[in-house]
């Protein structure tokens, strides 16, 4: 069987027998720590709402963060919330500095393998950048996401949010950040991966 398939069963079985259903714990910057607007309002507590009160959404998300520093992050919080499923919403400003892809492809797959080894479903959110960096960066760093998904057999949630961009309203003044008006085209996109698993 399918590891992923194999994961999924051994958390079915699980969450049958949770009266509270499950946890889902969010790792991620400043897309779903909600900067520049009021995190009530953003996708993560939007998604909350969406799976209703069984299920509890953890926001352990820190705008500017990386990947490096969620790895460091990480074994804390899967300690105090013993999350069924972790997304994993980080790469973004590791790109934004231009850091090395070797190391953050390297630090994401140390984050999936610590969701896996506490019993948590890891799913990876694809993430992009502007083409400032040039054509080559840009490309190898999107890449990132579907070779982590690809080698370590993760649930991926691509990177669907492009029309954000250049749709009136969504962004910014910074030319980075969603607006609160963006969040339900957030959600959204993330909802189709997630609410089969923790709805099943």
């Amino acid at each position: 069987m399918h590891t992923t398939l194999k994961r999924l069963c051994c958390l079915f079985i699980l969450l049958g027998a949770n009266t509270y259903g499950s946890t889902l714990l969010v790792l991620g910057d400043s897309l779903s720590a909600g900067y520049g607007i009021d995190p009530e309002n953003g996708w993560v507590n939007l998604l909350q709402d969406d799976l209703g009160d069984d299920h509890k959404v953890v926001n352990g998300s820190i705008s500017g963060d990386t990947t490096g520093g969620g790895l460091a992050r990480l074994p804390l919080l899967l300690e105090k919330f013993q999350p069924d499923f972790v997304i994993l919403e980080l790469g973004g400003n590791d790109g934004l500095r231009g850091q090395p892809l070797k190391l953050m492809k390297q630090n994401l797959a140390a984050m999936i393998a610590l969701c896996t080894e506490a019993n948590a479903l890891p799913v990876l959110f694809g993430m992009r950048i502007p083409p400032n960096y040039g054509r080559r960066y840009t490309m190898a760093f999107a890449a990132v996401y579907d070779q982590l998904a690809d080698e370590t057999d993760t649930l991926l949630i691509p990177f669907q949010l492009e029309d954000l961009a250049i749709t009136e309203g969504m962004i910014q003044q910074d030319g980075l950040h969603p607006t609160e008006k963006a969040q339900l085209a957030i959600k959204a996109v993330v909802a189709q991966i997630i609410k089969p698993l923790v709805q099943p």
